[in-house]
């Protein structure tokens, strides 16, 4: 389910020269005001199909989660939020500059221009996730999807933060010769994204009939194993179709029972840490090889490909078994499972404030307060990694954060709505102080005498 979501973003210092002010201002307008709606309903929607699961699985006695990984995965899909919210990308052309200078005819919006708009932003998020697969360079933005060791609904919520530059537009140039408008693509981007979601399950079978026409959860189940068989297979995102046409395909066989993950496992809880990991070795291999031509293709290569004086010197563990690996796991007492979930729960409450206040607040508030949120992030699941150093990252935001409702006497604008809001999350920044030295310096001392025994 790779963020498709086209030209919802701020274009950094490069509005002018792509696009026309008044139209770069109207179609962001449209676009912001269009997907913070649409994730107002989808959030909890999502958040309640992921808790059905749970449930579900739990009666049927057939559980598909993990807690700590399952926290991991709604988190990464906070950062996704905040970060697409925020417009932090540069993106290279935009979409209505394509349509004003491309379109050779002009449709108006019929049923049919709809259906041809959803075609083509299905052709194009295969090509785009076909490349995420077999570029090194673009595997970075797309690896914190198949990171998880799980397959459940939450693991469709792991989306990037990585992907911070926009070329997603020029991949709908036959839309854009066809006169779609760019209204259209802005409705239509986020409904075909969260169309993506459903088939994110171990509990649904195969569909029948459906198995030839759309992405169905047995063929997704396929796309996101690690088993030799099925590696970079069904790239489709909501027709099928594609992978048939060009060679893709692969159905989900009874013999071979998909094993999820990544061939280089992260090895953390943590999703902002997961999202620069590749490219962080690529640079470490672009800086220690000593072949120029090297240092410039790494980027450009298969995923994976490594030059040959590099790989030799410093070896990269991976899978080589993948019915014999040990999945992530790390020492979780029943209190810092509950932990997690509250600070996950506390931070998406946190989220859903800030769209709401989206316009009150104004976009340099935005980016502070969605930088509380990242650091947050960040500092829970570290700590839900077990990593001491996350005891300070919680107390440099805990105490920032109580320093900055002091000195306002509010929340960025919550006492407006709530007298009493700022106290709550003043509640909420201390828990989080007093949890971080507990389960850093108090619990994890028990837990690990617990394990010794």
């Amino acid at each position: 389910m790779p963020g498709i979501f086209p030209c919802s973003k701020i274009y950094i210092n490069l509005r002018a020269i792509y696009v026309p002010y008044s139209l770069f201002n109207y179609y962001q307008t449209l676009v912001m005001e269009t997907y913070a709606t649409a994730l107002l309903y989808a959030i909890p929607f999502f958040v309640g199909l992921v808790l059905f699961e749970v449930l579900y699985g739990h009666f049927v006695k057939n559980q598909k989660h993990n807690v700590m990984d399952t926290v991991s995965s709604l988190s990464s899909g906070l950062t996704n939020i905040v970060k697409d919210s925020l417009g932090l990308v540069v993106i290279i052309v935009s979409y209505p500059f394509l349509l004003k200078h491309l379109a050779l005819v002009e449709i108006k919006a019929t049923w049919l221009v709809w259906v041809i708009a959803f075609v083509v932003i299905d052709f194009a998020g295969y090509w785009n996730h076909r490349l995420s697969h077999h570029v090194n360079l673009f595997w970075n933005q797309h690896v914190i999807h198949h990171s998880s060791e799980e397959f459940n609904l939450a693991c469709a919520l792991r989306q990037s933060i990585s992907n911070l530059l926009g070329y997603f537009s020029l991949l709908l140039i036959p839309a854009a010769l066809l006169g779609v408008p760019h209204e259209v693509i802005a409705i239509l981007a986020p409904i075909h994204l969260f169309a993506q979601f459903w088939y994110h399950t171990q509990h649904i079978g195969k569909m029948g009939w459906l198995e030839y026409v759309i992405v169905t959860p047995s063929q997704h189940r396929v796309h996101h194993a690690i088993n030799p068989e099925y590696i970079d297979k069904n790239l489709g995102q909501i027709l099928c179709i594609w992978d048939r046409m060009f060679g893709t395909f692969q159905e989900e066989l009874e013999d071979v029972p998909p094993q999820y993950g990544v061939l280089k496992p992260a090895h953390t809880w943590n999703p902002i840490l997961i999202n620069f990991q590749h490219i962080w070795r690529l640079i470490k291999d672009a800086w220690r090889t000593r072949s120029y031509w090297d240092k410039l293709r790494i980027w450009f290569m298969p995923t994976g490909w490594r030059p040959d004086d590099v790989k030799n010197k410093y070896p990269i563990t991976t899978i080589q078994d993948v019915y014999h690996f040990k999945k992530y796991k790390t020492s979780a007492s029943k209190a810092l499972k509950g932990y997690s979930i509250f600070q996950l729960l506390a931070n998406t409450a946190l989220m859903m404030f800030m769209f709401y206040n989206y316009s009150e607040i104004g976009f340099e508030g935005l980016l502070f307060y969605g930088a509380f949120v990242f650091v947050g992030i960040y500092g829970y699941t570290t700590l839900m990694d077990r990593d001491t150093y996350a005891v300070w990252i919680e107390l440099f935001r805990g105490i920032a954060a109580l320093a900055l409702i002091v000195l306002s006497r509010d929340w960025f604008g919550l006492n407006t709505y709530f007298p009493w809001g700022s106290y709550l999350v003043s509640l909420y920044f201390s828990i989080t102080i007093f949890g971080a030295i507990y389960f850093t310096y108090l619990e994890k001392e028990d837990a690990s005498i617990e394990m010794i025994s």
